[in-house]
């Protein structure tokens, strides 16, 4: 109900999802389902627009949720601004599968214990689903531990995998299969019982499932820093302002963003979550443990011509056009309707500043057996967004007084799988079982729940990793070797090795000086099945609110960089790598080289903050709902 204040302010501008995030809203005003909340919802607006957001309350028969939003607003010390608050026994950020796996679960067990709990899931896309992107080739382990009989309740998992192919590209006219059966020796690399899906409607509808058990989910607000309690606990979050222009002065919408408070707080942002980063540094909880490592992850969706078409075909690659030196790899899923799910993957410890992951994947399609899939195919939609490479070495302490992090917030993406959707849906399950078990147990619940870490290390989760911990790592010899290593790894010592690799340098760090590297010449976009960035740019659906605060920002201690080091010594690699051409150095009015940020342009991909030399970028959230609109990703 505090919400819909906040949301009314961006209506004139936002109507789509503003709508979508008003029918969330209305269901926690006790409004009937979807369609009819959405009713319910817009003739809120009316009133409130009218006569006032309590008043509007009232007259929706929602009067003890105005008498709540009455007396939680309050003014917190240190804070100029007076901000609406509201209190839950669990907060989650994030509505992706560890988010959403963490509310269903503290649902389930505050069932079973026979008790009351108050859940929130907070979701900066504009839906559910909006900033999803994956390959997706689900594994249902967790799902299966989760809601046993979603087949029955309609989960959107209805392309089961038929076949799986492996090939090496030594050139960009040639491929060599890899044998099925040596293939299905590697547990790790078996595809059979997964299912080819988009991730962004799974979580759609496991939004549905944890909404009718009560869970309160609320999409198109952006969680900005965290709330901190007296002894220096996370209290909750506070949600980022509406309506404040470039220049930072508040606009005639101007809504301060709300405090949501929880007794525990899971933090489910997903690969390089801001609120997750800063909550890491503050608390160092990544002493001991490896330097994360990432990959940038390109995509599209094509419809193609039945000919083409095999439901349930999933195809992997290695090799052209990436060189020896640079991990990475690509994929091609057939789903149902026609559709392929095809991208490229490139580890971000690539040493070439010219290199472009874009471009790789672009050139990746004229390859003539890629080429002939797609010929008289429609490309409908692009994304892109970074994932954890850095496995078990690199996994944070989980724990911090007040909350917790689950999922690839945390890195517990698979890397030979290139699977995290089951392990974060598993680790957000840990996470909100955890969570429900101390709130609603006998005696005072601890600050800090360390049993969920412990759980997390006793799952099959951790053991799922340790096993393949040393996969990625020898590919830093080279991919000969590492694929030598890791088959040798996956299929025959299967992780039992006396050993784990580990490193000490950050993506960024292994970037080499431009005077060191060959330029790499793409070929130019035929607009067929090639296109240019901000052609492609479109058919991800993103959008911003163009009079705000830039959300990506050079660090105030590091201004000299971009211009001193990042185009004086790496040629402005940040040009190339960013798979939305939000970068660019162009000439100031006397004629000299400036940074230029088309923050209008990010699709979150957060690959900036990672890949720019000494990570020179700050990404934090911009206004809610902004950002890519993913449907079928």
């Amino acid at each position: 109900q505090a919400i819909l204040a906040q949301v009314l302010a961006r209506l004139s501008r936002d109507f789509p999802a503003v709508v979508a995030m008003l029918g969330s809203a209305a269901k926690h005003l006790r409004a009937p389902c979807t369609r009819n909340g959405q009713r319910a919802a817009r003739a809120i607006a009316t009133r409130v627009r009218a006569g006032g957001l309590v008043q509007a309350l009232k007259s929706h028969r929602a009067p003890q949720a105005a008498a709540r939003l009455q007396q939680q607003s309050r003014l917190f010390s240190g804070d100029a601004v007076e901000r609406d608050v509201m209190e839950f026994d669990v907060l989650i950020i994030g509505g992706g599968p560890a988010g959403l796996g963490a509310a269903i679960r503290a649902k389930q067990v505050a069932e079973k214990m026979g008790k009351e709990l108050s859940v929130c899931v907070v979701e900066k896309g504009a839906e559910i689903g909006a900033h999803i992107l994956s390959g997706n080739v689900f594994e249902p382990r967790a799902l299966n531990e989760l809601i046993p009989d979603w087949q029955e309740k309609g989960a959107p998992l209805d392309t089961p995998v038929t076949s799986d192919s492996f090939y090496w590209l030594p050139t960009g006219t040639t491929s060599i299969p890899v044998p099925g059966p040596l293939l299905n020796l590697a547990p790790a690399l078996r595809q059979h019982g997964n299912y080819i899906c988009s991730l962004g409607q799974l979580c759609r509808w496991l939004a549905e499932q944890a909404e009718a058990m009560g869970v309160e989910i609320y999409p198109g607000f952006a969680a900005d820093i965290p709330v901190f309690g007296e002894n220096g606990e996370v209290i909750g979050v506070q949600l980022q302002d509406v309506g404040v222009a470039k220049d930072g002065k508040k606009k005639d919408q101007y809504s301060a963003g709300m405090q949501l408070l929880g007794k525990q707080t899971i933090l489910a942002e997903g690969c390089r979550g801001s609120l997750s980063e800063a909550i890491m540094e503050k608390y160092n909880l990544r002493e001991g443990v490896c330097p994360q490592h990432y990959g940038l992850g390109v995509k599209e969706v094509w419809e193609i011509p039945d000919e083409n078409f095999r439901a349930g075909t999933v195809v992997h690659t290695v090799g052209w056009p990436l060189d020896q030196m640079t991990y990475g790899g690509s994929f091609i899923y057939h789903m149902k309707g026609n559709l392929i799910h095809i991208g490229m993957v490139v580890g971000l410890d690539y040493s070439n500043p010219y290199l472009s992951p874009y471009q790789e994947f672009q050139k990746f399609k004229l390859h003539p057996r890629v080429k002939a899939l797609l010929e008289g195919g429609t490309c409908i939609s692009y994304g892109a967004r970074v994932l954890n490479e850095g496995g078990i070495q690199a996994i944070p302490k989980l724990t911090f007084p007040g909350g917790m992090i689950a999922g690839c917030a945390a890195g517990f993406l698979n890397v030979p799988k290139i699977k995290g959707s089951h392990t974060a849906m598993k680790t957000g399950s840990l996470a909100g079982e955890a969570a429900t078990e101390a709130l609603l147990g006998e005696g005072p619940a601890p600050v800090e729940l360390t049993v969920y870490e412990d759980r997390v290390k006793s799952s099959w989760v951790w053991e799922e990793l340790d096993a393949v911990r040393n996969f990625k790592p020898s590919w830093h010899l080279g991919m000969m070797p590492g694929m030598a290593y890791g088959s040798a790894s996956l299929m025959l010592s299967r992780g039992m090795e006396p050993w784990t690799f580990k490193w000490s340098k950050k993506d960024s760090e292994y970037t080499k000086p431009a005077a060191e590297c060959k330029k790499i010449e793409y070929p130019k976009a035929d607009g067929v099945y090639t296109f240019e960035i901000l052609d492609n740019l479109v058919r991800s659906g993103v959008n911003h609110e163009h009079d705000q605060p830039a959300h990506l920002k050079v660090k105030p201690e590091k201004s000299n960089v971009p211009l001193e080091v990042s185009l004086a010594i790496y040629d402005g690699p940040e040009g190339r790598f960013c798979p939305a051409k939000v970068y660019e150095y162009v000439p100031d009015e006397q004629g000299n080289p400036k940074l230029q940020i088309n923050a209008q342009n990010c699709v979150h991909c957060k690959c900036c903050s990672i890949k720019t030399p000494q990570e020179f970028i700050n990404w934090t959230v911009p206004e809610g709902s902004g950002g890519p609109q993913y449907s079928t990703m």
